[in-house]
């Protein structure tokens, strides 16, 4: 299991687009992957699940990836967020 918390720098936060790209991105790999907000946790390849959340600009989320992939999940998630949510 690879696990790590990210501030979101981007100005929509984890809504519409951004959430979009994310579960693009997440999509392309095997692991299971889980987004915590707040106590809150949702499946990472669901559009749903993460505008669920609510999490907006400056609040941390953890990412949790468990799969043979794991640890390049959570490297490009890292990249993606840290990126602001631009295409990679």
């Amino acid at each position: 299991m690879e696990r790590i918390t990210l501030k979101l720098k981007n100005k929509e936060g984890l809504h519409a687009r951004p959430a979009a790209v994310f579960v693009q991105e997440a999509n392309k790999f095997d692991s299971e992957i889980e987004i915590e907000f707040q106590g809150m946790k949702v499946n990472g390849k669901s559009i749903i699940g993460i505008m669920s959340l609510g999490a907006f600009y400056g609040e941390d989320i953890t990412i949790t990836a468990r799969g043979r992939d794991e640890e390049e999940a959570i490297r490009t998630l890292e990249k993606l967020i840290t990126n602001e949510f631009q295409e990679l």
